[in-house]
């Protein structure tokens, strides 16, 4: 196995507002940072609920009780909007990942992990993970390819762990380690359609049940002693 692995975009760098406008977002408090916050949860909201494009910046303005043009001293535009909740939440899911790439780990710990942390960021982040999830594709090209390098890095971390189970003999041999991954994600990936943050199951209970229910099918016997 290499050290370890990171999630992060490459050629990115943390501190360029360029690759992480989010990071804007959580600099030092202050009317306009809590006003530019305030923007961007409304474009969640409203991206998430009707869609990026049936969403104009009157429509955001209007929803926070202000006139459009206001909305311009404190972002460029509708597609910087969108930009910054999908990095946002790909932040999220880079650090909340790290975790499981603790290799002193059981590959059952890593991917139980892993998925509990996956869940958890969408479960908190419910608007923005909707955004990311289907509005993605309305980037420019270019920075679709970045959305979508984040999203492979993602799903490799899963591969890997997969991976590494089978072959320490801690997943049944015949596990199929692209499609077990998917299916990891796409679970978790489907929340926003029905979680309720106020339902019956809490984020932790549907992350470790999530985990408990995809290691079962996989998980081989392992004879003690």
């Amino acid at each position: 196995m290499e050290g370890r692995r990171q999630i992060r975009l490459p050629g990115a760098c943390p501190a360029c507002p360029t690759c992480y406008p989010a990071r804007e977002m959580t600099t030092a408090p202050g009317p306009s940072s809590e006003r530019k916050e305030q923007i961007y949860r409304t474009a969640a909201r409203l991206f998430s609920e009707v869609g990026y494009r049936a969403t104009s910046m009157r429509d955001i303005a209007a929803a926070l009780g202000i006139k459009a043009g206001s909305l311009y001293s404190h972002i460029e535009g509708k597609e910087e909007l969108l930009w910054g909740i999908v990095s946002r939440v790909a932040d999220e899911f880079d650090e909340a990942l790290r975790p499981a790439e603790d290799e002193s780990l059981s590959p059952s710990g890593r991917l139980r992990s892993a998925l509990t942390a996956y869940t958890q960021v969408v479960t908190r982040n419910l608007e923005y993970a909707t955004v990311l999830f289907s509005e993605w594709r309305q980037l420019p090209p270019e920075r679709q390819a970045q959305v979508k390098a984040r999203r492979d890095a993602v799903e490799r971390v899963f591969r890997d762990i997969i991976r590494d189970g089978v072959a320490a003999g801690y997943f049944v041999p015949e596990t199929d380690v692209k499609l077990t991954a998917v299916l990891a994600l796409s679970g978790a990936n489907w929340l926003p359609n029905w979680f309720k943050p106020q339902g019956n199951l809490g984020p932790q209970e549907v992350a470790e049940t999530f985990a408990a229910l995809l290691l079962r099918g996989i998980e081989a016997r392992r004879e003690e002693g």
